[in-house]
This record gives structure tokens, sequence and C-alpha cells, in this order.
């Protein structure tokens, strides 16, 4: 197939780029236009000759993906979508970074455009394409045949010194060259500029050197303004055997005649007689946002990329009349269907566990329904940041993906912030639901990818277990005491704390459902005691509260989660037979509870209801949301303590003594 058949000067189409970024970023007066000039040529170059895409469908499935790490020179990939073809109209340039406009000041996720992910804190954008080229590997090692290679595509990734110099750009490139991830292919904005000035100031790593200590093939020296060298690098990356990071030497700002190589191009406006001076200067004679017709069709993708499509679907539809059953599976996990069976499977699992009855840590729990539900769940894709016999995030049909070729586990060592990054990337690719663990308390390290998850409404289940001061001797610095709190705070995270066998069995159920989002489950070290439950309380469990223990009349109402329901549970029996009316209810998700109608919500927890007391071995700020300021929260508002963890829960009052004097309080 012919591309990039145009007569028109390759020096001029990326000139259009860099007139509309400066444009978009002029009429905003707000953003970053040096980047987008100074990549304007590597991006020509790659868009043009050698990345496989469809316009007309972004949705495409083996479409090469492209990753603009160095997301705050958005106008770059703005400019280059518009000019190929997407639904990026000019209009949408002109609304660059105003209010529910397509063209945020960082690229949000929005395929439909063509944006494969949310960039913005740096290095995130390199470590999701390193999770997307994860997925093609194990996804192509899983359905390809000989005949056949339904998935086989690259992805690029445009990088700066941000990026680089991020912690997270070193946990997820050590990871991808031990991987050893061939098509992934990485350019390096070397332009030696940053917002603060000259990066000799602080950032005087042997890059080179760096990477191939990683196991990469780095091409270095490569002018990032001549074609050529560009072109020639590319051929070379897409030979190798091992994940390639291409180093670019470009001028920031390039074009202008007082800005290029100066921070002053960096994150603000040129200025209106410096634009006008630079264009004068790449000689660009059109108005502010006037593409000439010559260069859009020159740009455009669209008939290129519906024949690459149309090659693809030929291929695929071979592949299907010899593997009926592989391509019935691949589409299936790539329109992220769920298994046939799920819910009877769900179901089954439900009346097992609650038959067993059986008093496990939550962590086992889940392992336990791991072991259940991954065979109806090819597409899971698990992994620990090296905690993997703590987490118990291994089930019994678990292989690393190092090496099986087939696998469906990564070993990501000590790399939360780098695991929970990389989920993102491979959720984002299709194929998988990935899952992750590490220990409760290390979430800080994930925290800020957990939150792109959320922000891009991706369906990723990070397992957190080792929940509290209950862990024991580990000591202050590994017990959780905020952490519970601050992950509930993500818009659109879902966060379930079980308190036994049962309820992390739906937990799991509810994460590997259809419609769910981003779900952190939080996991206990020590052992719960299982809770005896009707079968109206377990359709509660998925409500995200309900009544364990109820008195018509109750006085006061104790509401507790995890591994504190245990001796919650003690202290309601106990209060009972002293003939207090009480309510005992269970909250192993309050966002799912406080979704749930107001009928329902009143049903367990009265609105105008307020001798309430809540149990959580954490910080208790969160809970007078429910106790309002009648009530009680048995929390812990200091650091822990190194002893068993029994010692410590009976320390800081967790007991079912305590709990019985705090319900005696609230009564007078």
């Amino acid at each position: 197939m012919e591309r990039n058949n145009s007569n028109t000067n390759s020096k001029v189409l990326a000139n259009a780029i860099r007139a509309l970024s400066i444009d978009a970023v002029q009429a905003a007066n707000s953003g970053h236009p040096g980047m987008p000039m100074g990549m304007a040529d590597i991006a020509e170059v790659l868009w043009r000759d050698f990345l496989n895409h469809n316009p007309a469908n972004p949705y495409w499935f083996n479409r090469d993906r492209f990753v603009l790490s160095n997301g705050h020179g958005s106008m770059l990939l703005y400019s280059i979508l518009h000019l190929s073809g997407y639904k990026l109209g000019i209009e949408d340039l002109k609304n660059f970074r105003q209010l529910h406009s397509k063209t945020p000041g960082h690229p949000e996720l929005d395929l439909d455009c063509g944006i494969e992910t949310t960039t913005g804190p740096l290095g995130q954008g390199i470590a999701n394409a390193i999770g997307m080229a994860i997925s093609e590997k194990v996804l192509s090692n899983q359905f390809n045949t000989k005949e056949h290679k339904i998935v086989d595509h690259y992805t690029y990734v445009f990088t700066g010194d941000g990026c680089l110099m991020e912690g997270i750009s070193h946990e997820v490139c050590s990871l991808a060259g031990t991987l050893k991830l061939n098509k992934l292919i990485v350019f390096y904005d070397d332009n030696g500029i940053s917002i603060d000035g000259s990066v000799d100031g602080w950032f005087t790593d042997n890059t080179p050197m760096r990477f191939n200590s990683y196991g990469w093939e780095v091409i270095s020296n490569v002018d990032g303004h001549n074609r050529e060298h560009i072109s020639n690098a590319i051929e070379k990356a897409k030979k190798c055997d091992k994940p390639v990071l291409i180093c670019c030497k470009t001028k920031i700002g390039f074009g202008s005649p007082n800005k290029e190589g100066k921070e002053s191009s960096h994150g603000a406006p040129l200025g209106e007689d410096e634009v006008k001076k630079t264009k004068e200067n790449l000689n660009w004679r059109y108005p502010s946002f006037e593409i000439p017709n010559d260069i859009y069709d020159a740009w455009n993708a669209e008939n290129f990329g519906n024949e690459l499509e149309k090659k693809w679907n030929e291929i695929f539809q071979s592949y299907e009349k010899q593997n009926p059953e592989k391509a019935k599976e691949f589409l299936r996990r790539v329109n992220k269907e769920e298994p046939g069976g799920f819910q009877k499977l769900s179901n089954e699992i439900v009346k097992e566990v609650n038959d067993k009855s059986e008093s496990l840590a939550t962590r086992k729990s889940s392992q336990n329904a791991l072991n259940l539900f991954a065979p109806l769940f090819p597409e899971l894709i698990g992994g620990s940041a090296d905690l993997s016999a703590s987490n118990l995030t291994q089930h019994s049909n678990s292989k690393d993906i190092l090496n099986n070729q087939d696998g469906n586990y990564i070993n990501y060592g000590v790399r939360e912030f780098g695991m929970s990054a990389i989920m993102n990337g491979i959720s984002l690719h299709g194929g998988f639901i990935p899952y992750g663990g590490t220990f409760l308390t290390f979430s800080d390290y994930s925290k800020n990818a957990i939150r792109m998850s959320c922000l891009m409404n991706l369906k990723n289940i990070f397992v957190f277990t080792h929940d509290s001061i209950g862990l024991g001797e580990d000591g202050p610095t590994h017990q959780a005491i905020e952490h519970i709190n601050s992950l509930r705070e993500i818009p659109k995270n879902t966060v379930i704390r079980p308190c036994d066998s049962l309820e992390t069995s739906l937990a799991w159920k509810h994460a590997l459902s259809k419609d769910a989002g981003t779900t952190c489950l939080i996991l206990s070290r020590q052992t719960c005691e299982f809770i005896p439950r009707n079968s109206e309380q377990i359709a509660g469990i998925s409500r995200g509260g309900y009544v364990i223990l109820d008195d018509s009349n109750f006085e006061v109402i104790i509401i507790a989660t995890g591994s504190e329901m245990g001796i919650a549970y003690e202290a309601s029996k106990k209060l009972i037979e002293d003939g207090v009316k009480i309510r005992l209810v269970s909250m192993p998700s309050s966002s799912i509870f406080d979704s749930q109608d107001e009928d329902y919500k009143n049903s367990v927890i009265p609105k105008d209801f307020h001798k309430i007391v809540t149990v959580e071995a954490g910080s208790p700020n969160f809970w007078f949301k429910y106790t309002k300021a009648v009530g009680i929260p048995i929390g812990i508002n200091t650091f822990g303590e190194s002893a068993p963890g029994n010692s410590l829960l009976e320390f800081f009052g967790f007991t079912s003594q305590n709990i019985i004097n705090n319900v005696k309080k609230i009564l007078g």
C-alpha cells in the first residue's frame, strides 16, 4: 500500500503543526508552544511514513498506539489529529484549553478523536505505553497463529527530559528492558530545556548509557530536524529485538527568532509579535488557523487507514474460518464482554463460600476467589510489586509472562507506582483486565496512577493487603492509617473492604463485572471471623452496606468494616444479651452504598438517626459523614507501633469491650 505520495515539502507539512500550535496557544493565552515546534519534524515523519492508524475508525484494534508522554505539548497531538482527518475540527483547536472543549491543556483519553490515554503527570505516559506494549506482546502470543498475525502493532512514544527525570520512568523502563518489548519505540526530545531553564543545572544523566543498562537499544545523535536521520532511525528501531530509545536533538521553539532554544518558549505563548516573526521566519504565509487544501490532502490518512483496516479485516476473516473458537474469544475480550456463565459461577461461589463458613484472612479469601473466577476470565492478567506471596495475587493457573509466552502474571518487582501506571496502559490497550497487588500503605506510591485510572474510568483491580495496625510487627511504616480514606476520596474509585470470605468473593464479583471501573480491594493479613447471614443479607452485600443484626426498636447503630467486623459482631451480641437494642451494619463499600436509592439507604441507616458508632482501624475522619456530631467514630489518629497485631488492636482500643463502652456512652 502506498503512503506519503504527496509532492508537498515535508518542512511545510511540519510547519503546519507549528503554525496551528502557536496559534492555539496564543488564542488561549495559555499553553506550551515550544515542544510542538521542536518535535514537529519527528511527528511528520512518524505519522506520515510509519504510523499505522485509521482516522475513519480510531477504534480499529490493530492500530499502532501513539502516546504523548510529554503531554504539556498537547497542541502537537491535537494538530496532528486534526490534519490527519480525525474528528477534531478547526473550531476545536480554536477552543484549546477552554471549558468543555475537546482540546484540554493536557491530552485526555478520547478515542473518538484518536487520543489513546490521559497524560499530564510526567512519566505516566511512557508507563502507559509500556503497558500497551506488554499487552500487544502477550495478546499476540495468546491469539496469533503461524498463518495469521491478528495482533501485530507498534507502540510509539514521545517523551522529554521531564518524563525521564521522574522516578517512574526508571521503574517502568527497567522492566521494559527485562521483558524485551521489541515493539516499543520511544523518541526522546533532547532539547535541554525545562521550565526553569537549561537542564544542565539539574539533569546531567548519561541517558543513552542509562537505557543501555536497562537492556534497551539506543539510537543516539539523531538530528530531530533532519527527515532522513529520523526516518533511518525508525527503520533501524523496527528491526530491533528489544525496546528502542531514539535520542533526538531538537531546538525547543524551533523557528522563533527570539525564543528558539530558550525556556521562554516552553510554557507560555510566544506573544503576537513573536508569532508574526516566527511565521515569517518559517515562510508560513497563511492567516491564523488557516491550512491550505494541498497541506490537508498531504496529511490526510483516511484512505490509507481504510486500506490498512480492510487488509486486516481480510486476515481476521481467514483467521476466523480456521480458528472459530479463538476468534470468538478474541472478539469477546476486545469488546469487553463478560464471559458466559459469569452470573451462574458467581452464585455457585457464593453458595460454596457460605457453606464452608471459613474464618480466613481476607487476603487468603481473595486468592480463593481468584482460583474460582480466573478459569472463566482468561483476560485476567495479574501481578504484584514483589509481594506475591504476601498479597496472594497468584492463583492456581498463574504463569509469569517472562517464561511463558501465553502467560498471565507479571512480576513487577519493587515498582508500585510503575505497576499501577502500567496497569492503566494494559487496560487502555484492550483484551485484558489487569490486577496488581501491594501493601495498603504503599498505595501512596501508586496514588497518582490510581487517580489517572479513575479519571479515565478504567477497569483496573488494585489489591491492597495488610490493611491496618493489625498486620503487626512490621511497625508504623507499614501500618495503614489514613490510606483507606485517601483512596475513598478519589472520584469514581470504588473502595471495598470486605469483612470475611463471603464479602471478599462478592467484592471480586463486583470488580470483574462488565460495568465496573477502578476497584480497590482492601484486605487483611489477620484472620477474619466468618459472619453468618441469611439470603437477604447476602443480597445486601452487593449494595455496599446492609444490616447484620437488628432490633426493630434499635437505640444505636454500629457500623463496621473489614477485620473490625468480628469484634463489632461480638460486642453487638453481648449488648443484645444485656438488653441493649442495637442494629449492626456491615459497610464493605461506602461508595457503593452511597450510590443506592434513598429508600434503601434509609432502610439501613435512617437519615435522621444520629446515635451511631463506627468501627474501623484507621483514621476516623471519613466516618463523620455517618456519625454526624452526636455519634462516635472509633478509629486511630496516630501512627502505629511494632508489636504483634492482636496486642496492637487491644492497645489502640479495637476490642469488643471498647465498642460496648462507647455504645453505653452514646446512650447516656
